[in-house]
C-alpha cells in the first residue's frame, strides 16, 4: 500500500511538472475588456473563460505546437499558434467584432425600404391599399412620404424639386416604360400596376445605388411576390367596376391570373364633376404571373399584363365661353418580363432578366389625329459575390432599346428614333464593423443615338451609434437622357445631369421610426426651348438649377394601442432654368412646404379599421402674364383630408369605403392663360382645378378558399 502511494505521488509530480500555464487578457479592438470569452486549446478540453476584467488563466498538459482559440458571441473566432514547452505563456488578445447582418448598420441616406428582409420598413403593400388618400394607388401612398410633393392635377411622383419624369420605376430590377396611364392635360393619372403584385419596395429620394440609372431625382424599385400563401379566388366589386383573380399554388410553383374592368360613367353621372366629360374614362386589363422555385433558394418569375383604356374630354379655353376643344385618347399597353435568381457556389448569387414595354396612344386633339408609339426593352444581368461577412461586390451589365414614333395620321407625316444604350455598373459594400459601413460604386453608359459616353460615381457611408441611431452621408452623380418628345426633334441631345449630397439621421426601435435628412441637388444640361413650335435648333441643353432643403419622417406603431400613424414634413427650395423659362424660377410642381399625416386605428368591437390622411402644401407657383416676371404668383395652399373605413363582417369578406377631400376644399394647382390679351388689355385666365370636389370609393372584396379565414390582405 505504501509503495502504491509513493508511485502515485511520483506520477502526479511528473504530471504537474509537464503542465503549462497560459494566461492573459482579452480586449476588443477599441481596448475594452471582454468578459465571458472562451479561451481553450484546440481539440482539447483544456481552457477557461475570461473574468469581468477580461483576464484568463489555466493550465494544460498538452505539448508542442498547438492552437489557442478565443471565442465569444458577437466577435470573430480567432486562433493563435503557441509552442508548449513548459514555460509560462502570457498573451494579449484582441477580438474583432463579427458582422451581424441583422444588427449591423445599413445605408439609409436617401433610402426608404420595405421588404421581408429589411428591418427599417416604411411602406408595405398593405400600407398602400389602406392609406385613405391613395385610393389603392401605389404612388398615392408614396406621396405621403418625405421628399415628395402632391401635384393633384398630375398624379405622378415628384421628388425634391424634380419633375415626375426624373423618377424611374423598376419591377424586380427591370425598368418599366410608361408606368403611368395616358391621360389628358391637367387630368391626374395612376400607376398601371396593382399593389397586390408586390411584397416590398425600395424608394430612394436621392443618392441611390449604382445599379439604377436614367433618373435625376429618384428610383422606385418594386419587388414582386415570390410564392403566394395559398390557392384562392378573389372577387372585387367596386363603384368603378370589378374584377376577378385566381391564384393556384403548388409545392414549388404558383400561377395567378387576373382580369379587371372599370368605367367611371355611372359614377360620374351621380357625383358632380368639374370636368366636362364627353366620355368618362374606361378600360380593362388582364394579367398573368407564374413563379417557379429552382435550385437551392432560386426562383424563376414571369409576368404579363395587357390593358386598354380611353376617354373623351372637352377642355375649356381661357376667355372662351364655349366648351373648348374636344380631346380624345385611346391607349393600348403591353408589359411583359421574366427574371431569374440563382444561388451559386462559393457565396456567389446571380440575377438576370428582360422586360418589354409597348405603349400606343391615339390622340384626337381638336380634330387632329396623332399616333404615338413607344417601346422599351431592358435586359440586365447581375452577379453578387460575398467575399466575407464584411465585404461584398455587386456588378452588372445592361442593354436597353428605346423606340419612339410619332405620326400625324391625316397628313401622313411621321418622325421617329431608335436608341441603343449600354450600361456597366459595379458597387461594393465594406463593413468596417457593425457600426461602420462604406459603399462605393460606378455606373457607366453609352448611347448610340447621341454618341455619348458617361461615368457616374456614387458613394455612401453610414455610422451606427451605441443608442442604435445612425448617421449616413451619400454623394452621387446621375445622368438621364431627355424625354422622347424632345429626342425625336433633336436626335443628338445628350444627358441631363444632377449631383446629390445627402446627410441623414435614422433610428428605428420598439415600433417607432424617426428619420431626418438634409439634401442639396444641383442640375446641369436641363432641356430648354423657345416657343411652342419646336425645331431641332430650338431644343437645347442649356438649363441648370438646384434644389435644397430637409425633410422629417416619424412613424409610430407603439404609443397608441391598435394604432399606426406617421407624420411627414418636407422643405424644398428649388429654382431652375428649364423648359421655356428664361431665368431660374421655382417650378410649379415644387411647393416649398409639404406635410402629411396618416393614421390607422383598428376597432376590434366593430371588426373595422378606420383611416385618416391629411396632406398640405403652401401652394403652387405659376406665371401670370398680367404681371412682370416669370413664376410671379402662387396659388392658395393645397389641403386634403381623406377618410376610410374597412369592415370585415367575415374573415373572407372586406367592405371598404374611402372619401378624399372630405371638407370639399377648392384646391387650385395653377392657372391657364389665353395666348393674347382681350379688349381690356388683360390676358384672360382660368384656374386649373381638381376633377371633382371629392372622390368616393366603395369596394366589396370576397375571397374563395379552403381556408375560410383567407382574404385579399393575406398576401400583402
Amino acid at each position: 500500500m505504501k509503495k502504491l502511494f509513493i508511485i502515485f505521488i511520483l506520477i502526479a509530480s511528473v504530471r504537474a511538472e509537464a503542465q503549462n500555464l497560459i494566461s492573459g487578457f482579452v480586449t476588443s479592438t477599441k481596448g475594452d475588456s471582454l468578459p465571458g470569452v472562451s479561451v481553450y486549446i484546440k481539440n482539447t478540453y483544456d481552457g477557461t473563460s475570461t473574468n469581468a476584467n477580461g483576464y484568463f488563466s489555466f493550465k494544460t498538459s498538452a505539448k508542442g505546437s498547438q492552437f489557442l482559440v478565443a471565442q465569444s458571441v458577437g466577435y470573430k473566432n480567432q486562433e493563435f499558434p503557441i509552442e508548449l514547452n513548459g514555460d509560462p505563456i502570457e498573451l494579449e488578445i484582441q477580438l474583432k467584432e463579427a458582422i451581424d447582418q441583422l444588427n449591423a448598420v445599413t445605408i439609409t441616406a436617401g433610402a426608404m425600404e420595405a421588404s421581408d428582409e429589411n428591418k427599417a420598413v416604411v411602406l408595405k403593400p398593405l400600407d398602400i391599399v389602406t392609406t385613405p388618400s391613395a385610393m389603392g394607388d401605389i404612388i398615392g401612398a408614396f406621396q405621403t412620404l418625405p421628399g415628395t410633393s402632391t401635384v393633384g392635377n398630375d398624379g405622378r411622383l415628384f421628388v425634391r424639386g424634380g419633375d415626375a419624369s426624373e423618377t424611374a420605376i423598376f419591377i424586380d430590377g427591370l425598368q418599366v416604360g410608361n408606368a403611368f396611364g395616358t391621360t389628358a392635360s391637367n387630368v391626374p393619372t395612376r400607376t398601371r400596376f396593382s399593389p397586390n403584385l408586390f411584397k416590398g419596395s425600395f424608394f430612394s429620394t436621392g443618392g441611390y445605388s449604382a445599379e439604377y440609372g436614367q433618373a435625376l431625382s429618384s428610383a422606385l424599385a418594386l419587388n414582386t411576390v415570390d410564392i403566394p400563401l395559398r390557392s384562392q379566388g378573389d372577387i372585387s366589386i367596386m363603384s368603378l367596376g370589378g374584377g376577378y383573380t385566381q391564384t393556384l399554388v403548388g409545392k414549388n410553383n404558383s400561377l395567378t391570373a387576373s382580369a379587371n374592368y372599370f368605367d367611371l360613367a355611372p359614377y360620374q353621372s351621380l357625383i358632380k364633376q368639374n370636368f366636362d366629360w364627353e366620355r368618362a374614362p374606361y378600360g380593362w386589363d388582364v394579367s398573368l404571373a407564374a413563379n417557379q422555385k429552382v435550385g437551392n433558394g432560386g426562383i424563376l418569375k414571369a409576368y404579363f399584363q395587357k390593358e386598354s383604356n380611353g376617354l373623351k374630354l372637352w377642355q375649356h379655353k381661357p376667355g372662351d365661353t364655349g366648351r373648348g376643344n374636344l380631346i380624345g385618347i385611346k391607349n393600348d399597353y403591353t408589359y411583359a418580363q421574366s427574371n431569374i435568381k440563382l444561388i451559386g457556389e462559393n457565396n456567389w448569387s446571380y440575377t438576370g432578366g428582360i422586360s418589354y414595354s409597348d405603349n400606343i396612344d391615339q390622340f384626337n386633339l381638336g380634330g387632329q389625329n396623332i399616333l404615338q408609339q413607344s417601346r422599351l426593352v431592358h435586359a440586365k444581368g447581375v452577379a453578387i459575390k460575398d467575399f466575407s461577412d464584411a465585404i461584398s461586390l455587386k456588378s452588372g451589365i445592361e442593354s436597353t432599346w428605346s423606340i419612339f414614333e410619332e405620326t400625324l395620321v391625316d397628313e401622313g407625316l411621321s418622325r421617329d428614333f431608335l436608341d441603343q444604350r449600354y450600361n456597366v455598373f459595379v458597387e461594393s459594400d465594406y463593413y468596417l464593423s457593425n457600426q461602420l459601413i462604406f459603399r462605393g460604386g460606378l455606373r457607366s453608359g453609352y448611347s448610340v443615338l447621341s454618341d455619348e459616353f458617361w461615368v457616374d460615381p456614387r458613394a455612401s457611408v453610414s455610422y451606427k451609434f451605441e443608442h442604435e441611431g445612425q448617421m449616413s452621408f451619400a454623394y452621387g452623380t446621375f445622368s438621364q437622357l431627355p424625354l422622347a418628345k424632345f429626342r425625336v426633334i433633336n436626335n443628338s441631345l445628350g444627358n441631363t445631369e444632377a449631383e446629390h449630397f445627402i446627410l441623414n439621421y435614422f433610428i428605428s426601435k420598439n415600433g417607432r421610426t424617426f428619420r431626418a435628412e438634409a439634401f442639396h441637388k444641383s442640375y446641369d444640361n436641363l432641356i430648354t426651348f423657345n416657343g411652342s413650335e419646336l425645331a431641332p435648333e430650338d431644343v437645347t441643353l442649356s438649363g441648370n438649377g438646384f434644389a435644397k432643403g430637409m425633410d422629417f419622417f416619424y412613424r409610430d406603431r407603439k404609443s397608441i394601442k391598435e394604432t399606426d400613424f406617421w407624420v411627414t414634413y418636407s422643405f424644398v427650395d428649388s429654382k431652375r432654368k428649364f423648359d421655356s423659362f428664361e431665368t431660374k424660377v421655382q417650378p410649379g410642381f415644387a411647393p416649398k412646404h409639404n406635410a402629411s399625416i396618416v393614421a390607422k386605428h383598428f376597432v376590434s368591437a366593430l371588426q373595422s379599421q378606420l383611416g385618416m390622411s391629411f396632406s398640405f402644401n403652401d401652394g403652387y407657383a405659376y406665371t401670370n402674364p398680367n404681371l412682370a416676371g416669370e413664376q410671379n404668383a402662387k396659388t392658395k395652399s393645397f389641403q386634403d383630408l381623406s377618410l376610410s373605413w374597412s369592415y370585415l363582417p367575415k374573415p373572407n369578406l372586406i367592405i371598404h369605403f374611402a372619401c378624399s377631400n372630405v371638407l370639399g376644399r377648392d384646391n387650385i394647382f395653377g392657372y391657364q392663360y389665353a395666348p393674347e390679351s382681350n379688349d381690356t388689355g388683360l390676358v384672360p385666365g382660368m384656374p386649373v382645378t381638381q376633377g371633382a370636389p371629392r372622390f368616393l370609393f366603395m369596394g366589396i372584396f370576397l375571397t374563395l378558399s379552403k381556408d375560410k379565414t383567407a382574404n385579399q390582405l393575406n398576401n400583402l
